[in-house]
């Protein structure tokens, strides 16, 4: 049941969708750059933080209860707050002889509440909006999303660089950097207390909602044409989860072992700042597009937005250039490429969600999402160390092959998200 709210969506929707980026990309990449400058091995990042994604994968488990059990509101700030909590159990244990498990442990910890804040957050984008208004505010939504992400991977990144720098100590440089994430997701915590609209009446155990928690599943998996659905979420993103995991590591290392060499300050400025502006015009132009054309006509294109950039890391790779300009361009046309071609993605998935249970539906959806990153991202740092960086990004630009074809072919509205 619903209540009416007056609280427009762009007073919400950014810092909603910030708290659901920063979490997210401080786990599963922030670690990997935070890992690399403590010493871990490629394969060890690579197959330790990529198994950080299966929170995200198993979470339709338990997304039912989002659904049937209190509101959704309640739900995200009580996840946000336990995120504050981990952040900084990271923080005071990065000096510790066994950081890398314990901190780890931590960071599995905040990979199960960050998997249910994108639940209830999901599920309030959903609830609060009409479908036209889904559509038209899926480029603001990516967008902060992914300003999200690339405050953690940007600015939270060149803190650290500087707090390296300063204190001539990167595990106290990394310790003090994840106290700051810690603060900063409380302070978003209460931001989103004073500015999400109150949607939902409370939902309380009852009979009726224990017969329905196995329904959730069996309507989503009876979809019309959902095999194929599927293995278009899986596909979509193939190149790219491989490619996440040692982008970072190879703008780190040394040109002696195939990387370029930059500095943590570096690499944060990259993505942080230049990174953002493509990002926000990608996006946007993104959502703009299949609000104003529909899905059918902007899925080739998107897809081909997405993954054709990557096969810039290829040249990188063999000619290793000295000036971080030709990173720094690298980086613009890959993220304006990954705002504009993910819009395709997003809206496919509100999609898929369509029916009584969108919230848990939306979860099973990004759940496989979720997947699509995770067995791909665990053998990356392998075959990076196997293939080298310049093969390595080869076999990044002939994973994208399944990702168009599924494009091609994956059945849905052409219409769909049309204002």
């Amino acid at each position: 049941m619903t209540k009416n709210t007056q609280k427009s969506p762009w007073l919400w929707i950014p810092s909603l969708y910030m708290t659901e980026g920063i979490p997210y990309i401080v786990i599963i990449v922030v670690s990997v750059i935070m890992y690399k400058k403590l010493g871990v091995s490629n394969s060890d990042i690579g197959l330790y933080t990529s198994l950080l994604y299966l929170p995200w994968v198993i979470k339709p488990i338990w997304s039912p209860i989002v659904d049937l059990f209190g509101t959704k509101r309640k739900w995200f700030l009580n996840m946000q707050f336990i995120l504050s909590l981990v952040f900084l159990g990271v923080g005071l244990n990065t000096g510790g002889s066994q950081f890398f498990f314990v901190t780890l442990a931590f960071f599995w910890m905040g990979a199960f509440a960050s998997a249910t804040n994108d639940i209830a957050s999901d599920g309030m984008y959903l609830i609060a909006l009409k479908p036209d208004k889904q559509s038209f505010f899926v480029g603001l939504r990516g967008t902060f999303y992914r300003i999200g992400m690339i405050t953690g991977q940007g600015l939270i990144v060149m803190v650290a660089g500087y707090l390296e720098t300063t204190l001539g100590d990167t595990t106290r440089a990394w310790s003090y950097t994840m106290i700051t994430v810690a603060l900063l997701m409380l302070t978003l915590t209460f931001i989103n207390f004073l500015t999400t609209p109150k949607v939902e009446e409370e939902v309380v155990p009852n009979k009726s909602n224990e017969a329905s928690f196995g329904k959730v599943f069996f309507t989503f998996f009876t979809k019309k044409n959902i095999g194929i659905s599927l293995a278009f979420v899986l596909l979509y993103r193939l190149g790219e989860s491989q490619l996440v995991k040692m982008a970072s590591p190879f703008l780190l290392d040394a040109k002696e072992t195939g990387g370029l060499g930059l500095s943590t300050s570096e690499v944060g400025f990259l993505y942080g700042t230049i990174g953002v502006i493509a990002l926000l015009l990608g996006g946007i132009l993104g959502g703009i597009a299949i609000s104003r054309d529909g899905l059918g006509k902007w899925m080739i294109p998107m897809a081909l937005s997405l993954n054709l950039p990557n096969l810039l890391y290829i040249a990188l790779a063999h000619f290793q250039p000295e000036s971080i300009l030709y990173a720094g361009t690298v980086v613009v046309i890959e993220q304006f490429g990954y705002g504009f071609g993910f819009a395709a993605y997003m809206i496919f998935l509100i999609y898929l969600a369509e029916g009584i249970f969108k919230t848990s539906h939306y979860a099973l959806a990004t759940g496989f999402m979720a997947m699509g990153m995770m067995f791909p991202g665990m053998v990356s740092g392998y075959i990076q160390e196997w293939l080298g960086y310049t093969g390595f990004f080869i076999w990044v630009g002939i994973a994208m092959i399944p990702a168009l074809i599924m494009a091609k072919s994956v059945k849905y509205p052409k219409e769909f998200g049309k204002k």
